[in-house]
Order: structure tokens, then sequence, then C-alpha cells
């Protein structure tokens, strides 16, 4: 997985990434020794890893730690991210922005957003969207686009006036500036929050035009600037709730394991075996072998079965990855390949166009 998102990278910006955000902000001892083989300095974890690290971090997560093999890890701060994510407190839950759960899609006469729906017998989500939060109350108000541009600068002056303070008040205690780190779901800015990549432009304005006391940085330019970094030994964390694996592995989910596990000791097992085999047919066998297998593995799938949302759809995608698997899996031990099959099964899963099975070697 990680050795296929660097390349995924590199083929979208033309030069190998330093830095990674793991799945889940997860992590296990010994990932460092594959992080450094692929060319990783650094990455991210939840506040608990740093915090519960031995020794204890000195500078908790406002400074990264070394954990082995040159690879550091920037521990996310509670404060700043709860500014956002806070579901009673958090910026996107402010009435003047848009409403995520109200759709044309369902709002208006059948009749009228039939033509412009994805299948004409089914309503569904249009992305066009006439309503704004309002309050916590069924009754929805129109969107005021002004309102919610206004909302943002607000909410991007006080963002930037709580780092201000924050990082005097850690520069006093700790006696060197404080390093703050406030990552976020991508899908958070502009999905459930539409507002929230106005929100960052006017952040960033204000950081560069309205003071002079804070400053963003690149985590390989901290590295390069702190005059130490404490080295400490980290261990198994997420950022899932309780801090661990709870919500990835339990009686709502644990069946799909022992087929994926399967999955990828095949994956390893034809890997080797067919290592730079010039059977151009094979190889896209092989090769898509190993999108069912990435596509399979997706956390999204277990979550769902946990928070039980749209179960009935994360079991049918983990069966129809684990099922594709297998039949191109048997193509390859019957050596009788159907390349009509194939053909479909391309087509209908052509991520990471640019993948090699013997990434799994």
């Amino acid at each position: 997985q990680i050795r296929i998102g660097r390349k995924v990278y590199k083929r979208t910006w033309g030069h190998d990434p330093r830095g990674i955000w793991l799945s889940e902000c997860g992590y296990y001892p010994g990932l460092e020794k594959i992080l450094s083989g692929e060319g990783f300095r650094y990455f991210f974890s939840d506040s608990h890893a740093i915090d519960h690290s031995v020794p204890r971090p000195k500078f908790g997560v406002y400074a990264p730690v070394e954990i082995g093999n040159g690879v550091f890890s920037f521990g996310r701060d509670e404060e700043s991210s709860s500014q956002v994510w806070s579901a009673k407190e958090g910026y996107p839950g402010d009435f003047r922005y848009r409403e995520y759960y109200r759709d044309i899609g369902f709002d208006l006469d059948y009749e009228y957003i039939k033509p412009h729906l994805h299948v004409e017998t089914i309503r569904s989500n249009t992305g066009i969207k006439y309503h704004r939060i309002t309050g916590k109350t069924d009754y929805k108000d129109y969107y005021h686009p002004d309102w919610a541009t206004e909302a943002c600068g607000s909410h991007a002056e006080d963002f930037l006036k709580r780092r201000i303070e924050q990082c005097r008040n850690l520069k006093n205690k700790n006696g060197q500036p404080a390093i703050i780190v406030s990552p976020y779901d991508a899908e958070l800015y502009g999905h459930w929050w539409y507002e929230g990549p106005k929100f960052l432009e006017f952040l960033f304005k204000k950081i560069h035009f309205d003071q002079n006391e804070i400053d963003t940085i690149h985590p390989m330019n901290v590295i390069a600037l702190l005059p130490r970094v404490q080295s400490v030994k980290m261990d198994y964390s997420s950022w899932g709730e309780d801090g661990y694996s709870d919500v990835w592995l339990n009686s709502t989910n644990d069946w799909i394991y022992r087929y994926l596990l399967t999955s990828s000791v095949l994956m390893n097992e034809y890997s080797h075996k067919y290592k730079g085999t010039a059977n151009e047919i094979f190889r896209r066998v092989l090769n898509q072998m190993a999108r069912e297998l990435l596509l399979g593995q997706s956390s999204d799938w277990a979550f769902i079965m946990k928070t039980k949302t749209m179960v009935d759809y994360a079991v049918k995608r983990t069966k129809v990855h684990i099922n594709l698997f297998n039949e191109l899996a048997n193509m390859i031990k019957e050596e009788k390949i159907d390349e009509e099959r194939l053909s479909e099964i391309e087509k209908e899963h052509p991520i990471f166009p640019d993948i090699k099975f013997e990434d799994y070697t």
C-alpha cells in the first residue's frame, strides 16, 4: 500500500513524497522500517500516540519525535482540531453555512427534477442545495452566500487569533517555538463543509498579511530548524475511537479479515512466482488482482459496518472485491484467461493505472 501510494504521488506531482498521512493515522511498531525503505521521512499521528511514547516527549505534540530509521512523527493538536471538528463548537456547524443534508434531488417536485436525476426513477443527491443550516430544527431557511462568506472571514480570524495566543503560551512554557499540526480529512473541505476551502483561503491570507507572530512551515523544514529532536518508541495507535483498532476490528466486521489475509498471502505468492513475466495477459490479470485487493482493504468498509450507516453497501463492496480477486486468481491458477471478462473488470475498477503486481514481492 505504501509503495503504491508513493508511486501514485510521483506520477501525479513529478517527484517522490517525503511525508505521508497513513490510513486512519494508524501506526504499529516497525512500520518505520517500511516507511524509510520507501523514502518517507515523516508521518502524522494522533495526540495520544505521541503522549504515550517512551520516554514521554518533553514537548508533547508540539514538536516532532524521531521513532527510528530516520523517520519522524508529528502529533495532532487537539485544541485546533476540535475548533473545526467538534460537532457542538466546530465552525462548520455555524447556522450561516450551507446545509449538507438538503438537496434538490429530494426537495423539488419529482416531475420537475426527474430529467436531471442520474437514474430517472430514483431520487438522488444532485449536489445543488438551496438551504443553510439555520439551526437545530427541521425548518431550513434559504442559503445566503454572502452570509456564509462573512462567516468564513470571522472564523478564519478567530482561528488565527487562538493560534497566536496558543503559540505565545507554549513558547513561554517550553522555551522554544511550538509546532502546531492541524490535520483534517480532505473530504471535510468542500464536501461536508461546503465553505471549507474559502475558510482556508481567508486563513492563509490572514496569516500572511495580518500578523507576523506565527507562520506556516513544511514538516521537513521543522526537522531541519529544530536544534534537536527527541527519540522515542511509539506504540500501536490510530485516530479512531479509543485510539486503537476497535473501530476496524470488532464483532461487526471481523469476518472480512480471513478473506483479506488469505488474498494478501496469495498476492504475495503470485507476485514472487510470476515476477518479471513477459506474458502480457498474465500481467494484466495479476495487476487487476492487486487493484481488487487494495480496494477490498479500504478502511471505509469496516468503518461503515461498525457505525451502521450503509452496512449493506459496505458488505457488498467487500464481497465484490474479494470475489473478483478470487475469480482472477483462478484464471492464473488454471492458466485459462477469459480476456473479455478481464477487460470488463479492468473497466469497472481502473484505479492505479500504473500498478505493477511486483510491488507485492
